[in-house]
């Protein structure tokens, strides 16, 4: 019975550079079809957040590679919200803090603690229909996702987008072209990082979201996967 549940499942894979808006995406795929989504970027912030507050630094290897067998994330909805769990204690609300995306960014690029977050993500992809993003889902996590998007935008809009983003944050003194200058040195680190970089998987689809609105997106994405299924 177990068998026959995990042959059923249905996995779509979203990734893309920073800001082309494939958490927005996906969050709204997955409650149009009912699917859990994966952020697997909070997933990133739930480690950094856990060798944090005990002190570890991105240099130390044999302490983070003994300290990730005793970790554990998972994710749960409590009141249609999704939350993320660190060895079973909540988490969620600590994970926007700027200091916890920083150290993200670094602990991700550890062999190590990527191989840890990806064999956590399968499980979950297992057990449930997922809307999975992140920059190496369809490449590395889910190789044989049923639908594989790439979805990109050109800087110029991820960098208004950002801008928009931040000023509703409260940010003030703000450089729409210093956003957009971040954002390209992002695409150049993601794209040529060692382990597991981002690229295109040859079976994805790439979508443009440049001059499109959610609602077109995430439209064009559901016919997608009618055609898949």
């Amino acid at each position: 019975m177990r068998q026959e549940k995990e042959q059923v499942m249905y996995s779509i894979a979203i990734d893309g550079p920073a800001g082309a808006g494939k958490s927005t995406i996906a969050k709204a795929l997955s409650k149009k079809l009912g699917f859990v989504y994966i952020d697997t970027g909070a997933m990133y912030r739930a480690v950094a957040l856990f060798f944090l507050e005990k002190g570890i630094k991105e240099s130390d290897d044999e302490r983070i590679d003994k300290l990730l067998a005793d970790l554990d994330i998972s994710i749960k909805y409590v009141d249609g919200e999704q939350r993320v769990f660190l060895n079973n204690i909540d988490v969620s609300d600590k994970l926007r803090l700027e200091e916890i995306g920083k150290m993200a960014s670094k602990f991700s690029a550890i062999g190590s603690v990527r191989e840890k977050l990806v064999a956590l993500q399968r499980k979950l992809a297992q057990k449930e229909n997922v809307v999975m993003d992140g920059r190496d889902i369809g490449t590395v996590v889910l190789p044989n996702a049923d639908l594989k998007i790439y979805l990109s935008a050109s800087s110029k809009v991820r960098a208004k987008r950002r801008y928009l983003e931040l000023l509703e944050k409260g940010h003030k003194d703000l450089d729409i072209n210093e956003i957009e200058d971040e954002i390209i040195k992002r695409d150049e680190a993601d794209m040529n990082r060692e382990i597991s970089p981002l690229k295109q998987a040859d079976d994805a689809y790439y979508l443009d979201s440049s001059d499109m609105t959610l609602e077109e997106v995430v439209s064009k994405i559901l016919s997608m996967v009618k055609e898949e299924r």
